[in-house]
């Protein structure tokens, strides 16, 4: 079994360390809350108060943060990451949605120190990183895939590997502008049925069998018709903004158009606007109402 360092123990993280730890590893988890730690370290988890501590003499180090920011303070802060001492050749395995060129400086500053990285952001929802049924999204070496297979086949139930370091990255960019643009179209023909006097239960059901049906179209529209976004939050739409900014930022890079992505970037910002940005995604329908004119 492999020595592990898991840091960032959200509602993603702590299902996925507690994975590792069910597998046999022996994981050494840190967070910026030390409380986070708790149910992990009772489950036999050891517990580090940095991450530079997290990660002295480990096979692994994974991190699960937020965004660019957190991800930089967890790699580059005066205790983080990289102020710690790995195995040789130990596995950098950053799960967290980032910005693609964030994860190619990061990637670069991790293979200067003789470290592999593994670019590998997560689609699935807490309830899923909990039962090991997360699919990875994975950019990497082919040998660096084969050699840390082992230690990711806890997380998921598949593995997508897209080609090398970064590409896991624009897959994941890119997936969730297209959920975003699901949802906000979603939120808008909802707010539609409503000024037309449907029965939204019964536009809910037909929209959940028929042909506009996704996950992410199902999911939100049943929390839109209930008025429910507040627990669970499965999907903050700060979250949702910050990833459909870091994927026009791609498009922007690469020189490519994304006008629904235009849209969608502008519909979450006034969801953050209004002050509904850390409930659940969902209530991108206030929006969308408030547009529509509601009654």
């Amino acid at each position: 079994m492999a020595r592990i360092a898991f840091v960032g123990l959200g509602r993603m993280g702590q299902g996925m360390a507690g994975r590792l730890l069910a597998a046999g590893h022996d994981v050494t988890v840190s967070n910026r809350t030390a409380a986070a730690c708790e149910p992990l370290v009772a489950a036999g988890a050891r517990f580090a108060p940095t991450a530079a501590e997290a990660v002295r003499g480990v096979d692994a180090v994974f991190v699960m943060v937020s965004d660019d920011d957190a991800s930089r303070a967890v790699w580059l802060g005066a205790d983080g990451v990289f102020a710690g001492e790995p195995a040789l050749g130990a596995f950098a395995v950053e799960c967290s949605t980032l910005s693609s060129a964030w994860v190619a400086e990061l990637s670069s500053a991790v293979r200067e120190r003789g470290w592999r990285y593994v670019d590998c952001p997560v689609t699935g929802l807490p309830d899923a990183a909990a039962a090991g049924r997360l699919t990875l999204l994975i950019g990497a070496g082919p040998g660096d895939l084969q050699d840390v297979r082992p230690l990711l086949e806890p997380l998921a139930t598949e593995l997508v590997h897209f080609g090398p370091v970064g590409a896991g990255t624009a897959y994941k960019l890119i997936v969730n502008l297209i959920g975003a643009v699901q949802i906000a179209g979603v939120a808008e023909g909802l707010a539609l049925a409503e000024r037309a006097g449907l029965d939204l239960e019964q536009v809910e059901q037909a929209l959940a069998s028929g042909q506009a049906a996704s996950p992410q179209v199902v999911r939100n529209v049943r929390r839109m018709v209930a008025d429910d976004h507040a627990d669970p939050v499965t999907f903050s739409g700060r979250l949702r903004r910050k990833d459909v900014a870091y994927a026009m930022r791609l498009a922007a890079e690469l020189g490519a158009a994304a006008p629904f992505g235009e849209v969608a970037l502008g519909t979450l910002d006034d969801l953050l606007a209004s002050g509904l940005g850390e409930v659940n995604e969902s209530a991108v329908i206030e929006v969308a109402r408030r547009r529509a004119g509601r009654p």
